[in-house]
C-alpha cells in the first residue's frame, strides 16, 4: 500500500499504483499510462502537468483490470462499456452475457505473467487475435513488431498464443526499467542454446518406435526445462547479491 495521499484526496500515479499492485501485481505504470492513452480513464492534471489520481480513479482501474484478467475482455469492449455507464445507462456489466446457459467458455486468456511462463504460463491452447494480445499486454503496435522481428513473439497461423502474451508483458513490464527489445536478443539467445541442449538429450527418445517413447521424451524435456530453470534463477540470485551485498 502506498504512503499518506496529496492533499484534497488525490494521489499521484504511484500511489495509485500502490493500491492496486496487491491485486494486480503485474500492473506498471506504463500499463496505467496506456490506458489513459486508450481513453479508458482521464485522471486530472494539475497546471504543471502531473497525474492527480482519485479513489474513483483507481476503483475504474481495478474494474478495467479485473474484466481483462477474469473476463478475458478486450479494451474496446471494457471502452465502450465504460462510456455507456459514464453517460448514466444502466446496463450488465459486459461478460454477464457470456454466463448465460448455452455460452461456451471464450478462448481469450486471463493468464498473469506472475505464472511461471515456460512450465506453468497460459501455454499454446491459448488463442489470441493481433488485438487481444496488444490489449491483454498494454502494449502498442510498434512494440509488438520489434519483438517479432527479434524472435521473441511468434503468431501461429491467425494467432497468438499465451507463451507470447507472457512475453509481451514480460518485455513491456522491462521497458519501465529501460531495457529495450534489443537488450532482450541475449535472453532469447540464451534459450535458443538451452533449447539446444534439451533437443540433443531427448533425440534418441522420440526416435524410438515403441509405445509411450514420445510421452517420455516430453517429460524428460520439461524437467530438464525446470531444473534448467532453478539454476537459472540460482545463478542469478548469487550473482545479485555478490554485486549488491557490501
Amino acid at each position: 500500500m502506498s504512503g499518506a495521499e496529496p492533499a484534497r484526496g488525490s494521489m499521484t500515479i504511484g500511489d495509485a499504483l500502490g493500491r492496486l499492485r496487491a491485486d494486480f501485481p503485474d500492473v506498471t505504470v506504463s500499463k496505467i499510462r496506456f490506458l489513459e492513452a486508450e481513453g479508458l480513464i482521464e485522471p486530472q492534471r494539475t497546471p504543471s502537468g502531473y497525474r492527480k489520481f482519485t479513489q474513483a480513479d483507481v476503483d475504474r482501474l481495478r474494474f478495467i483490470l479485473a474484466a481483462q484478467r477474469d473476463h478475458y475482455l478486450p479494451l474496446r469492449v471494457i471502452k465502450d462499456y465504460l462510456r455507456a455507464r459514464d453517460r448514466g445507462e444502466t446496463a450488465p456489466p459486459p461478460w454477464a452475457a457470456e454466463d448465460r446457459p448455452g455460452r461456451g467458455p471464450r478462448r481469450l486468456v486471463a493468464a498473469e505473467s506472475t505464472a511461471e511462463p515456460a512450465m506453468g504460463g497460459p501455454g499454446p491452447e491459448v488463442r489470441l487475435t493481433r488485438r487481444q494480445l496488444l490489449d491483454g499486454a498494454a502494449i502498442d503496435e510498434e512494440l509488438l513488431v520489434r519483438l517479432e522481428e527479434a524472435g521473441l513473439v511468434r503468431r501461429v497461423g491467425r494467432h497468438y498464443d499465451g507463451d507470447a502474451l507472457v512475453v509481451a508483458r514480460a518485455a513491456a513490464a522491462l521497458g519501465d526499467f529501460g531495457l529495450e527489445v534489443r537488450h532482450l536478443r541475449a535472453v532469447k539467445a540464451a534459450a535458443d542454446r538451452q533449447l539446444g541442449l534439451i533437443e540433443q538429450v531427448v533425440a534418441p527418445l522420440l526416435r524410438r518406435r515403441g509405445p509411450g517413447a514420445h510421452e517420455e521424451a516430453e517429460r524428460t524435456a520439461h524437467r530438464i526445462a525446470e531444473l534448467s530453470l532453478r539454476l537459472h534463477a540460482a545463478l542469478l540470485a548469487t550473482g545479485l547479491r555478490e554485486t549488491l551485498d557490501p
